[in-house]
């Protein structure tokens, strides 16, 4: 799977058919390979005395169709291969000599063999879309599309885990419309593989249930510590932790309630203008035990019409270029003429790998700006 915007989302169907494809879809030099060999087995045959026919080298024809096409295929080409073969001999005047008849032997196993060996692979080629069209779809029920409008709130987000073939990284996002408005999540779980991956999915299924049932913004970040404790200890764990950033907008406001939990200070973002948002900041999720005093009530963030609140995992502000510079997050922002979420996230989107080539950690991104 590819890295995607998180705008984007296909059908199941189309999921399943681009992964099959994918499957099966074979390098352009395997699918060359045996007009190839037939025109290096002509060349020998015109290059050498008449007396000798050169057709042994199409025996292997069959097994590399195998690799790039059905027994079908494999059947008709076995075929046209000892036909071919039959002609050259033909022209040295050696049609049923012993050692042709071997080679025509020899190149009906091969087909066989080869048959045999395209079924299987398109079994294999099955089972892997499969495993990754089930992947792709719990990758999008794990992670859902950020909606363009939530409540009161126009909005846009980026995700690209590190491991495209994965789909689904260390990084982790929400946007819940509830009762108590819109409410949103964006964090980054220690460590890397599996384990960050399951962690990801516990604190986005916890988020979707206790968003629509808490009513204060820090009670609800106390729900997920103590999810994210729970989740250490069975996994004898000490180290899981979830830096995380929680917001919450009331429908018709220009204001919303954040509280931080170790995470990255959210920057306000207007055209020419980059501003870091200042607010109290909280141990982690999972370590909130470990706090001497008490947890900070929820930072007010203003957030008036043609300014856009902008969050980010450190992924986007660690990458670096060839000589080891990390991407300037603020300079660059700074030098934007729009800054709606839709042209911000667009904008990372392509700067970011023009800067970095290849990203290295998982990175996401969302953007807000009130209607």
């Amino acid at each position: 799977m590819a890295a995607w915007p998180a705008t984007a989302v296909r059908p199941a169907g189309a999921r399943w058919e681009a992964a099959m494809a994918q499957a099966l879809r074979a390098p352009a030099w395997v699918r060359l390979l045996p007009v190839l060999l037939v025109v290096a087995d002509l060349v020998m045959e015109w290059s050498i005395p008449s007396s000798v026919a050169a057709g042994f080298l199409l025996t292997v024809i069959p097994v590399v169709v195998a690799f790039s096409g059905g027994p079908a295929l494999v059947a008709c080409s076995t075929a046209v291969t000892v036909a071919l073969q039959a002609l050259l001999a033909l022209r040295a005047g050696h049609l049923t000599e012993q050692h042709h008849l071997w080679t025509y032997l020899a190149t009906a196993l091969a087909g066989a063999m080869g048959a045999g060996l395209a079924r299987q692979r398109r079994r294999q080629a099955r089972d892997l879309a499969r495993v990754r069209a089930v992947a792709d779809t719990l990758q999008h029920t794990v992670l859902r599309p950020v909606p363009a409008r939530a409540g009161g709130l126009r909005a846009a987000g980026l995700y690209h885990p590190a491991q495209a073939d994965v789909g689904i990284g260390g990084d982790l996002y929400e946007v819940c419309e509830t009762q108590y408005g819109t409410r949103i999540l964006l964090g980054d779980v220690r460590g890397k593989g599996l384990d960050a991956v399951r962690t990801v999915a516990d604190v986005i299924g916890a988020f979707r249930v206790a968003a629509y049932e808490t009513a204060e913004l820090g009670e609800l970040a106390a729900k997920l510590d103590r999810q994210v404790h729970r989740a250490a200890e069975q996994r004898g764990d000490r180290e899981l932790f979830v830096t995380a950033v929680l917001l919450e907008h009331r429908p018709g406001g220009t204001e919303l309630g954040l509280v931080n939990r170790g995470h990255l200070a959210p920057l306000l973002l207007a055209p020419g203008s980059v501003g870091t948002v200042r607010c109290p900041e909280d141990l982690p999720l999972g370590l909130g035990h470990l706090a001497a005093g008490p947890v900070e009530p929820p930072a007010t963030v203003p957030l008036p019409p043609g300014r856009t609140l902008l969050l980010h995992t450190d992924g986007l502000t660690e990458a670096r270029d060839r000589t080891g510079a990390f991407y300037p997050l603020a300079a660059r922002l700074g030098t934007l003429p729009a800054t709606d979420p839709d042209a911000v996230v667009s904008f990372l989107d392509r700067d970011v790998r023009r800067h970095a080539g290849s990203l290295t950690d998982d990175v996401a991104v969302l953007a807000f700006t009130t209607s």
